[in-house]
């Protein structure tokens, strides 16, 4: 009980709680822009959203070496934050006024990225976490590097295999991608240029 308890605070609660952060400040902001009479700003915001979401990409250029600026670390919580903000500026820029399937399907898409990513970073946590606990425990009980290595062998397999729930969420943004430069093309067609 004690550890289901110690696992729902330390995994669940913070995932559920940035996704439940993520539309809460999404419908908060929905909500203050159509009672000050200024839901037209909501139609802009996918724009400055975008654009946030584009520029989280450095950590993704920083981490396949197609960039050497930045310090990975730091570029990793920018690329959340830059990523959240663009997400919800997204959000509120699509209210409830979605009224093209385009669209929905690119929101959906951002969405499941969104969620894909949060994953990821709290499985890859834990893994790390629990496996530099279980060489840390393994030496304070005397062992050797060598013994420690051997013992967690498969907890390291383990731990590279959850490093690559990339090969899951590439996908995932690359059609997040395709949608929203479809959703874009099909904006700038269909605009009224009058």
């Amino acid at each position: 009980m004690k550890i289901g308890a110690h696992l729902v605070s330390r995994e669940v609660i913070p995932f559920v709680g940035a996704l439940a952060a993520l539309v809460a400040a999404a419908l908060l902001s929905d909500a203050v822009l159509h009672a000050l009479h200024a839901a037209w700003i909501g139609r802009y915001l996918g724009v400055p959203g975008t654009l946030l979401i584009v520029a989280s990409f450095t950590y993704s250029l920083r981490k396949r070496k197609l960039i050497t600026a930045g310090h990975p670390g730091q570029l990793l919580r920018a690329h959340e934050a830059m990523a959240w903000l663009g997400t919800l500026f997204v959000l509120v820029h699509a209210g409830i006024h979605l009224n093209a399937i385009l669209a929905w399907l690119a929101v959906a898409a951002m969405l499941v990225n969104v969620g894909s990513g949060l994953t990821g970073k709290f499985l890859l946590d834990r893994s790390r976490r629990r496996l530099l606990e279980t060489q840390q425990r393994m030496r304070q009980g005397g062992l050797s590097e060598t013994d420690v290595e051997d013992r967690t062998y498969w907890d390291s397999l383990t731990f590279d295999a959850v490093k690559q729930w990339r090969s899951v969420h590439f996908p995932i943004t690359l059609a997040f991608i395709v949608l929203s430069v479809a959703h874009i093309t099909a904006v700038f067609v269909f605009w009224g240029w009058r």
